[in-house]
């Protein structure tokens, strides 16, 4: 109850504000260079459909900027990066910055910054609510330099799941963490061009599919919920894409994630909230093993209690969400139900109940609580009903036929890929870790060993770096690119992955990762952690903010700022560095190709 006040709340605040704040004419759609856009103040498209916005959720201290369409729907929010109030502005600079300033002199928020200064700018809001950085050039041509619709918190016409073969960017709709901090979720909506269909991800493992597309329609999505819709699958050398339109013009189609993975589809919406990793109903995939202790058909419903308080644990951690707090009472035996710790619904308290399992329950007060019940068999998606009266009108023995014949064919599918394993193993017998990449678990247990090294989520790697966006890239190396990225306890990494037209294998890969390990020295760049996830092999340093040595060393102006003792300390930083490699690392190095752009 509390907590839906607090939301009306929140929704009169955005209504009050949205309501009295000052608009910038209709026809004002852009910021030219030098152009300064004061919060109190929006731009509106051409055709006055989308406009920018300022808001918060209830009374936090954090602001966030999206782009709010004429029916109050939010379409686009920059939800990595909310911001204070004493961000005031929205501005574009002479160089082709565009940026959050603060007029008290903080550090401004950039939003997208050129490898190098750009003239001719313009950041327009298109009447499609796709907001645009782009470069003018004399000929009356355009080139794309940033946009809103690369970063999608709901998915409208013509926004594109998928990857940039280009840049590397991918193009996935992520959840917010609860639905009062919009910090990136658990689940995520992804296009997959293999397969040919959408996918829902839970922390980086497919919990759902959409199945193939057939007649402009996917399996497992409610035909209500597609029924206005005309899909765009683009495969080519410059991207992998699935986009919609909508078939009607006065109804603008939206996707949009909760908290708990229910993705919304405008009149229906698909159940990936009750893909529970052991049911494979309505799309859902089996991605964990049932506990013991749980049954199919168990889910945990939402109730009003008071409860029994005798028998309660906490988990007080602020990156946990809805769907964490589902994930860790799931495969604790002894937890019944949950509730979030915070009021913005994050953090988590379990519930153990005794015998008597002392509870009231009441649906005027109370504690809005999941509590783990067996509702019997699952109810099918809509998508499934063929199936049912499929499975009605086959006879028992066809039945069992079939599943005969399906467990044979796993089974000796099973036995050529353990063959074709087998085979690869013993082509690199050398390798310690080969042999357990066939999960992230096994690679990490394996340097953990021996080894401090982390293993990083693919899914949270991805996201510390926007995608692999092309703003977030610092340079290109022989490994690879590298990327800038900020992990979810705010620190700053940089992140190197391997090229997939690299000529480096797994074993170079692991050679790499396992010298650097053995390579502990305060003047040199520490490595964090690693990650592998299909084909993608990426190495996490820390980040190094002040750049090379060369980017001072050969500029006639920073180079003033390399007095004779900061230059005799960084003189005396790389001896100690190189004997300590040469001489004292358990490992014995020879570095040949010592340069000022390789020195942090």
């Amino acid at each position: 109850m509390k907590l839906m006040v607090l939301k009306l709340l929140a929704f009169v605040f955005l209504w009050l504000w949205w309501s009295t704040c000052i608009h910038v004419k209709a026809e004002n759609d852009r910021l030219k260079p030098g152009d300064s856009l004061n919060f109190s103040q929006s731009l509106i498209s051409k055709s006055g459909k989308y406009s920018t916005i300022i808001f918060r959720i209830l009374d936090e201290d954090e602001y966030h900027l999206g782009i709010q369409s004429k029916d109050k729907n939010f379409d686009w929010v920059e939800i990595r990066k909310p911001f204070s109030k004493d961000y005031e502005f929205l501005s574009l600079n002479t160089s082709g910055v565009l940026k959050i300033e603060s007029r008290y002199g903080k550090k401004p928020i950039i939003l997208y910054s050129p490898p190098q200064a750009i003239n001719n700018t313009m950041a327009i809001l298109l009447d499609t609510g796709n907001f645009v950085l782009q470069q003018l050039h004399p000929n009356g041509t355009n080139t794309l330099l940033w946009q809103s619709f690369d970063y999608p918190s709901t998915l409208i016409p013509t926004m594109k799941l998928g990857v940039n073969h280009k840049t590397g960017h991918q193009w996935v709709l992520v959840s917010s963490l609860t639905d009062l901090v919009l910090n990136p979720g658990a689940f995520s909506l992804e296009w997959e061009p293999k397969g040919q269909e959408l996918v829902i991800r839970r922390r980086g493992k497919v919990c759902w599919q959409s199945g193939k597309l057939r007649n402009n329609r996917f399996e497992y999505i409610p035909e209500e919920a597609q029924r206005m819709l005309k899909y765009t699958i683009v495969s080519n050398g410059d991207e992998d894409s699935f986009s919609f339109n909508s078939t009607n013009d006065k109804l603008t189609p939206r996707w949009s994630f909760s908290r708990s993975g229910r993705l919304s589809c405008n009149e229906g919406y698909v159940k990936a909230d009750l893909c529970y990793g052991y049911n494979n109903t309505g799309g859902c995939q089996r991605w964990q093993d049932l506990p013991k202790c749980r049954n199919p058909g168990d889910l945990f419903v939402k109730k009003t209690l008071f409860p029994d308080y005798e028998n309660v644990t906490f988990e007080m951690n602020p990156a946990f969400g809805y769907s964490d707090c589902e994930a860790s009472c799931w495969s604790n035996c002894s937890c019944d139900g949950f509730s979030a710790l915070w009021v913005n619904e994050t953090g988590c308290t379990f519930y153990h109940w005794n015998s008597s399992k002392n509870f009231v329950d009441t649906s005027v007060a109370g504690v809005e609580l999941y509590m783990l019940e067996n509702t019997g068999n699952i109810t099918p998606h809509n998508g499934t009903k063929r199936w049912i009266w499929l499975s009605a009108v086959i006879a028992t023995t066809l039945l069992i036929i079939f599943l005969s014949i399906l467990c044979l064919l796993k089974k000796r599918k099973y036995l050529g890929q353990e063959k074709k394993r087998k085979e690869m193993v013993m082509k690199m017998p050398h390798s310690t870790i080969c042999d357990g990449l066939s999960s992230i678990e096994d690679f990490g247990n394996v340097f953990k060993k021996g080894h401090e090294l982390n293993v990083f989520d693919y899914t949270l790697v991805m996201m510390a770096t926007n995608g692999f966006s092309s703003e977030n890239k610092l340079g290109q190396g022989g490994f690879g690119p590298v990327y800038k990225g900020i992990l979810p306890t705010g620190q700053e990494v940089a992140v190197k992955r391997l090229s997939k037209t690299s000529t480096q294998g797994i074993m170079e890969f692991k050679n790499e990762l396992t010298l650097i390990c053995e390579l502990q020295h305060m003047n040199l760049v520490q490595l964090l952690g690693c990650c592998i996830h299909e084909e993608e092999k990426i190495l996490i340093y820390e980040y190094m903010p002040n750049k090379s040595l060369d980017f001072y060393l050969f500029d006639s102006s920073r180079s003033k700022l390399l007095d004779w003792n900061k230059r005799f300390n960084i003189i005396e930083g790389i001896a100690q560095g190189l004997l300590y490699l040469h001489k004292y690392s358990r490992l014995k190095v020879v570095h040949r190709d010592l340069k000022a752009s390789v020195i942090p």
